[in-house]
């Protein structure tokens, strides 16, 4: 029995969650067919998602066909969760990428088509909704062909389109037009295929064909095309075939070293965490003991396998299965488990939350019990980022968008029992170091309170590569746990720069060290005033930082989205003048027969302005693309988050008057 891990992954409202409800129908899992509307799905088993009808946690059943089980992860389609299909991504053996055979391509579909194709996740797409009034074919091809994947092939023409009785029929060998396509869209890739086919293209048999689409497939260089409808049944026949036939499935080394990534944290109905564990190598079994993050370590208490429907209990997890493992308490999504892969993940795949609130109880007696859901919240979505102001005693959380903030919201009433208030969302933007800065701080020197001597340079880093930590002093010059305090502690200082964002693509480098050796008075026990400590590092450390930031010039960037925006054409003169008052930067339009296609960027703060006047302004015919792309210079006034105790204006007098309290001054 082979197994593959199949991700079902749309635009929202393609009909992802109903082809779910389908795909487990047609297997035998379920006897009937659940509704998104009347929220009745295997899938969308939380009650705001049947509230909503939309996806918001990812999801994971399974079924068999012939000798293959399919665990199929059903994902959010709506922007807001995005975080939820990144941490999917990573488990993937192969994909399906659904589309309405209606709006044809959309935005999201875009966002999520290339981020496969970076990561080299092999992709079938299927046009869904072929029974709709409005549903097309070459128009979708098209759309396909330019917007998502070049490599790509219709698999069989729907007819009857937008009608209950629209079908699609697969192509076969006696398909003359089909095998010329097929032919030259393989003999891209293969040159020895390409070389029989001018010696004598008759020679090539089917089953060659076949094969080599199958091959292509699995190495996602060909992404071949499905139509059908979830809701009629239509081609999914077809669309079974093809994922069992042209997907590849799990490689399977039961026997090897354990290794597996989390994808997932739950609590139990008891409060309990509950991992999700995609295993790629060994067999994880009740009462193991296993290592996740370096040295931290966990025992299995009780595990489930995902088979035939929903999880079962069992006795062990093997590799290329899923399974939920109950008893690690302290993992984290995007842990790995046992040892970890050889070609770990490349960090996030999709841009972060670029927006931010403020949460407040209704009831203040409500805020340690606000605290203790926010960080469960947190860690079934890292992304969401909680930030605690402790002088403001406020605390923020990020977001992707107003829809996250009300589900937030609804979860926080209905699962914890806490009613809460946001403040108008902000956009978050970020800071980088202009040029280099350096500062130091020496031991038993004035003004320096602390038995440590720390020197620190931040350098500017390439975009998107973080904030990376590095030594130019010996590491035995003195203990490591002194160089891990520091460490830790610049990372988290750099969450709030000059500007209180947070500080990003830059190197800080230690360039001096020292400490005060153990020491006690005579006949005496350690004596902490006369010795170094962690804590003096971990004191001192955002000191010598924040200056050093001072001296490098930290600037602050805002978030940037790419636009594109289909306008009737006769209006293309009303709608610049709103695009320049939200600070847009048309690049390059288009006329495509009566529309206007405008493309350029737009600040992320004013996404939301425009998607609200965009009906009005066009008759309600505009149609608005946007995603992430970018970070730029803030042009004009700088805007400053509120800052906790890391203000390198006050962080100096505050910590001297702690440490005079401390040592009884």
């Amino acid at each position: 029995m082979h197994t593959l891990n199949l991700g079902i992954l749309a635009h929202v409202d393609a009909g992802k969650t109903s082809l779910t409800e389908r795909l487990l129908h047609a297997a035998g899992v379920i006897d009937t067919i659940g509704s998104v509307d009347d929220g009745s799905t295997q899938t969308d088993s939380l009650s705001l998602e049947r509230q909503r009808g939309i996806t918001i946690k990812s999801a994971v059943a399974s079924f068999v066909v012939d000798d293959v089980t399919v665990n199929l992860i059903d994902t959010p389609g709506h922007p807001d969760f995005i975080a939820e299909v990144e941490r999917v991504l990573n488990v993937l053996d192969g994909a399906v990428l659904v589309v309405s055979a209606v709006e044809g391509v959309q935005a999201q579909t875009r966002v999520l088509m290339r981020t496969l194709q970076r990561l080299g996740i092999p992709t079938l797409i299927f046009v869904n909704k072929i029974d709709r009034s409005g549903a097309r074919y070459d128009g979708v091809l098209r759309g396909i062909a330019e917007k998502l994947a070049p490599a790509s092939i219709s698999m069989g023409p729907a007819t009857a389109l937008g009608t209950r009785g629209a079908t699609s029929r697969p192509h076969d060998d006696a398909d003359a037009d089909f095998r010329s396509a097929l032919v030259d869209l393989l003999a891209g890739h293969d040159e020895a295929l390409l070389a029989a086919y001018v010696d004598d293209e008759a020679a090539l048999s089917w089953q060659r064909l076949r094969g080599e689409l199958a091959a292509q497939t699995k190495r996602a260089l060909v992404h071949p095309v499905f139509f059908g409808s979830a809701i009629t049944g239509a081609g999914v026949d077809a669309l079974i075939s093809g994922i069992t036939g042209l997907l590849p499935t799990a490689e399977d080394d039961a026997d090897g070293p354990v290794s597996g990534t989390v994808f997932k944290v739950e609590r139990g109905s008891a409060g309990e965490k509950i991992a999700y564990v995609r295993m790629f190598s060994g067999t994880v079994r009740v009462r193991d003991r296993l290592p996740f993050r370096g040295d931290e370590e966990g025992k299995v208490t009780a595990l489930s396998v995902y088979e035939r429907g929903s999880d079962v209990p069992g006795d062990a997890v093997t590799a290329g299965r899923i399974g939920k493992l109950w008893g690690i308490g302290d993992v984290r999504i995007g842990d790995a488990i046992g040892v970890p892969r050889a070609t770990p993940p490349d960090g996030h795949h999709f841009a972060p939350p670029t927006l931010e609130t403020i949460v407040a109880p209704l009831h203040p007696a409500d805020k340690a019990a606000l605290h203790v859901a926010l960080t469960q919240l947190a860690e079934q979505d890292p992304l969401i980022n909680l930030r605690q102001d402790d002088l403001r005693q406020e605390t923020s959380v990020s977001l992707y968008g107003e829809v996250q903030k009300e589900v937030i919201q609804a979860t926080l009433a209905n699962d914890f029992g806490v009613d809460v208030s946001f403040r108008e969302t902000t956009t978050i933007h970020i800071e980088r170091p202009a040029g280099t800065g350096a500062a130091a701080e020496f031991i038993h020197v004035d003004p320096n309170p602390f038995l440590a001597t720390v020197g620190l340079r931040i350098d500017p880093a390439p975009v998107g590569s973080g904030v990376a930590f590095r030594l130019g002093v010996e590491l035995g010059s003195m203990p490591y746990a002194f160089f891990k305090a520091v460490e830790e502690t610049v990372k988290a200082t750099l969450e709030q720069g000059i500007h209180g964002w947070q500080v990003t693509d830059c190197t800080v480098t230690m360039t001096h060290s020292g400490y005060a050796a153990r020491q006690s008075h005579a006949h005496a026990v350690f004596d902490k005033s006369m010795s170094s400590t962690a804590g003096d590092f971990r004191n001192l450390t955002p000191l010598v930082l924040m200056s050093a930031l001072q001296q490098a010039v930290s600037r602050v960037y805002e978030p940037m989205h790419r636009f594109s925006l289909d306008i009737p054409a006769d209006l293309f003169g009303l709608v610049l003048p709103v695009l320049a008052r939200l600070r847009a930067v048309p690049q390059t339009s288009v006329v495509r027969g009566p529309s206007y296609v405008v493309e350029g960027e737009i600040p992320a703060a004013s996404v939301h302005a425009l998607e609200r006047q965009l009906p009005s302004l066009t008759r309600g015919e505009g149609v608005l693309e946007c995603a992430f792309d970018h970070y730029r210079p803030v042009r004009g006034a700088v805007p400053d988050r509120p800052r906790s105790d890391h203000d390198p204006l006050h962080r100096r007098e505050y910590l001297m008057r702690v440490t005079r309290r401390a040592a009884g001054g």
